[in-house]
């Protein structure tokens, strides 16, 4: 198809970080893949070659290596769900048949005990991703790390209603899909669990600090779509992005969608530094350990979107960026008109005031 549309250099202003047992991590991911046969045998030989131990490892580069280790390992089955049976297999077309699947697999989540799908490979790397789960975590991160994977797969069903359609959501509905068919949510309690402590709930469930999360997802998510569209729009078959978004519902060539989704990741971008540096300012250690999680998990996203083959596609080469910019397309304080995600800019003053004034609550 030749090179495509062109990605410019993506605004990141979070330095580059990984832990330096990545290399290790990504063998010992490969191997987990093999062991519990996760995905076809063409879809693992995929997965093993895209660098997700260096992807885990780049999210918690100071980490405890068995949870980087568990990260990997759960990235590579969540591409397994959303790649095997979301946007590959038959059913991706059929949302009913595809929720009772993953209800299934939320049941072996929630009781790994509970014999259900036994003969299943992702079912079984599931069953030991959560008794490692709850090896390195407390009961509270267990409970939340399955609560947000219901999310998830509530999210992606959500999604095969589209597929099956062929229609494309607007830009309220796909933001609101997006903050949790990435999986960023799922992330989280691993954040945690890396660095050996807990959040405790009047921080973790303030309105401010689940906010900053949620502007963590919407801007890997954009990342990764501007970073996968060349990938996704060379498939065979239906694939749905913000750029296609923008494309259906606006009107927009694929150069000005790519120009809108920046400058949008870019408003939300300026707009997240703004509220973890108020926050880290006023929060406690763990609370600035986890906004600094965050920030990780962010460049982490962009280092590997921009050199995994995963979305670099050699046989097929995407025109990437090899840098990026430290200079925002939109540097606005307005908030972004979608609904969804608009009350994100009225949890900070037009003028952020002292860190002793305390106004968020």
């Amino acid at each position: 198809m030749g090179p495509g549309l062109i990605v410019p250099p993506i605004y990141s202003p979070i330095p580059p970080a990984i832990h330096p047992r990545h290399a290790q991590i990504d063998v010992q991911t490969a191997a987990w893949a093999e062991t519990f046969r996760i995905g076809s045998e063409e879809l693992r030989g995929r997965l093993v070659r895209q660098d997700i131990g260096t992807f885990s490892a780049r999210i918690l580069p100071e980490g405890r290596e068995e949870v980087v280790s568990l990260l990997a390992d759960f990235v590579l089955w969540l591409f397994g769900v959303d790649d095997g049976h979301c946007e590959e297999g038959e059913l991706g077309h059929r949302p009913g048949e595809l929720a009772g699947l993953l209800h299934r697999l939320l049941r072996v989540a929630q009781n790994p005990e509970a014999p259900m799908l036994q003969d299943d490979p992702l079912a079984a790397g599931l069953r030991d991703l959560r008794l490692r789960v709850s090896r390195y975590g407390t009961s509270g991160q267990t409970a939340r790390w399955v609560d947000a994977l219901r999310e998830y797969f509530f999210s992606v069903v959500w999604e095969a209603s589209h597929r099956r359609a062929g229609t494309v959501p607007d830009l309220n509905d796909y933001t609101l899909m997006r903050l949790y068919d990435g999986a960023t949510s799922v992330v989280l309690p691993l954040l945690e669990m890396g660095h050996g402590y807990e959040l405790q709930p009047h921080e973790r469930d303030r309105t401010a600090v689940r906010a900053a999360a949620e502007m963590a997802s919407f801007i890997i998510t954009w990342d990764n779509d501007i970073f996968s569209y060349h990938k996704e729009k060379a498939g065979s078959g239906y694939y749905l992005n913000v750029l296609r978004v923008l494309e259906e519902h606006d009107g927009l060539t694929p150069e000005q969608a790519m120009t809108t989704a920046i400058a949008q990741r870019d408003r939300v971008m300026c707009l997240y530094l703004r509220l973890t540096e108020y926050l880290s300012d006023q929060g406690s250690p763990q609370l600035r350990q986890y906004l600094a999680s965050l920030a990780h998990f962010i460049r982490g996203s962009q280092d590997w979107g921009i050199s995994s083959v995963r979305y670099t596609t050699p046989d097929d080469p995407a025109n990437m960026p090899s840098m990026f910019t430290s200079v925002p397309t939109d540097r606005s304080t307005e908030p972004l008109d979608i609904p969804s995600v608009a009350w994100w800019w009225s949890l900070l003053p037009a003028r952020t005031p002292r860190p002793q004034q305390r106004i968020l609550r």
